[in-house]
């Protein structure tokens, strides 16, 4: 059996085009073939291959890909693959493959579980292969078309008899493998090459054409085939105009869902039910915060669903326990009655009494019925499929001393949590409801995976934010970094990654991808560092002595290095303590210059020394200790030495007015040039090959959380990855705008008011009166003064403009929905934050004002938003 591939594809000097082949044995064994192809002009390639089989293990089928390699052998780029080139075969036939490169489709949108969900088709498997009868000479017409609604076919109409001669009555239905994908064979013999032809649709009730694709008519080619020869024509999609998709959805921390069931916090109970109302006012997306496990030490800190100690354990406070049935102790179901409706009269989650009550009666229910759970099937084969992170989560819970249980009620509970919310996801994409999962960009420091995959991250350093406007000293989350390696062409981390994915496919049709920047670049702080300002850019190119030195710069180390302190900056920054600093804190050094002491030249030692010291001269002295750690201009790079990175915020160090005037001037364009120039092309590439490799064959929605101080390189990475980006009118993504106008979002977004690091609707309006004038006059075309608290009948018109901006997707959060109707909304607006950023003990503890049942109720909110969703055609 021959192989003839042909694809035109134009290349640059030193690069060339590679087949890579999977042959399938009929005994199910994988044989991988790199082939690199043949050109004349670079632009047109060709391989002929012949493949090597025996009687005993002949070749059933193959899948193949293109994909452009360098003069090493480095894969620059390869083909949109997520629907296989997949063909069965017969090895008394010769294939001719006559191909087009495939890049990302501008409607990947339609190929994932979150349109198969919304357009009622539900999640189909795999491309099937299917074996399609072939003749003395045959050509496989194969195209995809995810543009279909449900109760529409695909056919072939072409200029020959064979093909129905133009006439739509007489097509050749193809026959459907799956994921969108349609194919045909056709006898040619005796038929002259080449032959025009057209996809139709076909309405599968009435069996007519209901359309044709758009565009020139395509053709065969003028290839004549030989006896015995198959041509294979697959190349781009279905031209058919789809019908715009627009969705509305809601943003609710599952642990804020309340219902009167609940247990003081929501649950996977909680969320069915939540789910049911969506659908009863139109809204296609629930969005929720992370799910994982975040138990260390059973007390508020353990509140943040950020701060995971499992990539994938579930958190058990989200245990619905109706569903785990009733006690058989009455007195203890009495005595937990109690404290359940104590806990659910509360107006806010309180996470320590809700983790000791679950907790209980978790223990409780385990000894009375596990053992049953356990020895059953369907934990058997929960258990056979997820061991591979359930066994080290166990191990890591009974060594830190997390649980006072068992081996096996770890897993007990774990099991009931994938079961719980298993059901809510089929229960969503039966009602036509899209789950949105939250995918966090780091994992605790002490967790399952640092101790398991240690050479994962680099636990020298921590990951957050450079300071800018709204936070001074930027943001540290403690997460420790990844260490991005590439070994043979694959990341170090990239299988365990996918995995994670996979995982949060079970469960959700869309995911938000949180602090996506991490994947072009993250900010990394030493493990020493407090402030954010210490830290620098990863991946990098920093600047050796040499390139500082060509931008008029003498590179004294001593100097650019070391904190600068002298008597001016101690009397500025400490003022009335300055001697007091001097003779506790300091070493005297020549030229009326001064170090810091060893046990204190640390912003973490600084730290340490004033603990428990909150007097307002401790902690003058305190933070006027740690501007001294980063008054330096450059950060040597820990993993190079020899490499530095100019210090974030230098120019408002005080050692900066030490540079003289051409100094000063020379060190300002090195850092324009290290901080807006230097890497963008860099940082694209980087960022496009982790996309590909983590993200290429997920069917779920990739929603990007993109906002912050972004470099121009990431809306067209974004873009051609087709990653939603993230649209907030208050957060204009263009420099030196305070809003932007909703109309100019594109199509590929989603439209959102406020996030759970931000104010909501209500409370930004009350924080900064001049902007909301602004905004009111600017935005809203209103005339007059602003009122100072936000009516409803204002909130309507703010929300019913995002509904009807372009945006694919508009989704609010649901304190933005309630602002619509003043007997739901809560009653102190300072309540509906969920996180403040900047706040490290902020308490995740925001519950809903009314409960799911009262939500089902609220039938003037409900006919409202009913109607806003309809007429902005987002159904």
């Amino acid at each position: 059996m021959k192989l003839k591939f042909n694809i035109h594809y134009e290349t640059a000097w030193g690069q060339s085009l590679h087949v890579v082949i999977i042959y399938k044995n009929a005994d199910g064994r994988q044989k991988v073939y790199n082939l690199p192809m043949l050109t004349d002009d670079g632009m047109h390639w060709a391989l002929e291959t012949v493949v090597m089989e025996t009687r005993q293990h002949p070749v059933v089928a193959l899948s193949y890909h293109y994909q452009l390699e360098d003069a090493e052998g480095q894969v620059l780029r390869s083909e949109w693959d997520m629907i296989p080139r997949i063909y069965s075969v017969d090895n008394t036939k010769d294939y001719v493959f006559s191909d087009l490169w495939r890049d990302v489709p501008l409607q990947q949108h339609l190929y994932t579980y979150a349109f198969a969900t919304t357009s009622g088709r539900g999640r189909s498997e795999e491309v099937d292969v299917p074996r399609l009868p072939v003749y003395r000479k045959t050509i496989v017409f194969r195209v995809s078309a995810p543009q279909l609604r449900k109760g529409e076919s695909l056919a072939i109409c072409g200029n020959h008899p064979a093909m129905g001669n133009w006439n739509p009555s007489l097509y050749l239905r193809m026959n459907y493998i799956g994921d969108g994908d349609w194919m045909l064979t056709v006898n040619v013999d005796m038929i002259a090459l080449p032959l025009d032809y057209k996809y139709v649709v076909v309405d599968d009730a009435t069996r007519q054409v209901s359309a044709w694709e758009e565009g020139d008519n395509r053709t065969t080619g003028s290839l004549s085939l030989a006896d015995g020869q198959v041509l294979v024509l697959y190349g781009e999609t279905l031209r058919l105009k789809e019908d715009v998709w627009r969705c509305a959805g809601v943003v609710v921390p599952v642990f804020s869902l309340r219902s009167a069931h609940s247990c003081g916090v929501g649950d996977f109970g909680d969320l069915r039910r939540f789910v049911d109302w969506a659908k009863s006012v139109g809204l296609r997306v629930v969005q929720v915060l992370p799910l994982n496990d975040t138990t260390r030490t059973h007390s508020w800190s353990d509140s943040n669903p950020y701060s995971a100690i499992s990539a994938f354990a579930l958190h058990p406070h989200y245990l619905d326990l109706e569903q785990l049935g009733r006690l058989k102790d009455e007195a203890k179901m009495t005595a937990y009655q109690r404290q359940r409706n104590e806990l659910n009269a509360l107006s806010f989650s309180d996470y320590m009494a809700v983790d000791r009550v679950k907790t209980a009666y978790i223990d409780d229910v385990f000894a009375e019925r596990g053992e049953e759970v356990l020895s059953s099937d369907d934990f058997g084969r929960f258990m056979a499929a997820n061991e591979d992170w359930l066994k080290p989560y166990a191990d890591y819970c009974l060594q830190q001393k997390i649980y006072k249980c068992t081996r096996e009620q770890i897993y007990y509970v774990q099991y009931n949590l994938h079961v719980q919310l298993k059901q809510a996801a089929e229960h969503a994409r039966e009602c036509g409801i899209v789950l949105k999962g939250d995918l966090p960009i780091g994992v605790y420091r002490d967790s399952v995976e640092t101790s398991r995959h240690p050479e994962f991250f680099n636990m020298q350093m921590q990951m957050g934010t450079p300071p800018q406007g709204d936070s001074p000293f930027g943001q540290n989350w403690g997460f420790p970094p990844y260490r991005w390696q590439m070994v043979e062409g694959k990341w170090t981390l990239e299988d365990w990654f996918v995995r994670r994915l996979r995982h949060l496919e079970e469960y959700f049709d869309a995911i938000r991808i949180d602090h996506v920047i991490g994947y072009f670049r993250s900010w990394e702080i030493p493990v020493d560092a407090v402030y954010s300002s210490m830290g620098h850019f990863s991946p990098a190119l920093p600047m050796s002595e040499a390139e500082i030195g060509q931008f008029g710069i003498a590179f004294r180390k001593e100097l650019f290095t070391r904190p600068f302190i002298n008597d001016s900056i101690l009397d500025k920054i400490f003022g009335i303590h300055a001697q007091y600093v001097r003779e506790n804190f300091l070493v005297k050094k020549a030229y009326g210059l001064y170090d810091l002491k060893e046990e204190y030249d640390s912003q973490k030692k600084v730290l340490e020394y004033f603990r428990g010291r909150n007097d307002e001269n401790s902690v003058w002295i305190r933070d006027g200790l740690c501007r001294l750690v980063a008054n330096v201009l450059f950060i040597e790079d820990m993993e190079q030495p020899g490499m530095y990175h100019p210090r974030f915020g230098a120019r408002n160090a005080p050692v900066y007015e030490v540079l003289g005037g051409d100094e000063r001037n020379a060190f300002n364009r090195l850092y324009d040039n290290y901080f807006y120039e230097r890497h963008n092309d860099y940082w694209a590439y980087m960022a496009n090959k982790k996309l590909s490799a983590l993200f290429g064959k997920s069917r779920l929605l990739l929603c990007a959380e993109d906002m912050g101080m972004l470099p121009a390189c990431v809306a067209p990475v974004l873009d051609a990855h087709r990653i939603l980006s993230l649209e907030m009118q208050t957060m204009p993504k263009e420099y030196g705008f305070e809003f932007v106008h909703l109309s100019a979002n594109p199509y590929r977004s989603v439209a959102t008011i406020s996030t759970h690091d931000m104010p909501t609707l209500r409370l930004w309006w009350e924080e900064n009166p001049g902007r909301t004038q602004r905004y009111y006059v600017t935005m809203l075309q209103k005339e007059g003064r602003a009122p100072q608290h936000l009516p409803a009948h204002v909130a309507e018109e703010i929300i019913a403009r995002h509904l009807y901006c372009p945006s694919m997707m508009c989704v609010l959060a649901l304190q933005d929905w309630l602002a619509m109707d003043m007997t739901l909304r809560g009653k102190d607006v300072q309540d509906e934050r969920i996180n403040t950023p900047f706040d490290s003990y902020n308490q995740w503890k925001y519950k809903m004002p009314v409960t799911i049942e009262k939500l089902m109720a609220a039938n003037q909110l409900n006919n409202k938003l009913r109607t806003m969703i309809t007429r902005s055609q987002r159904l």
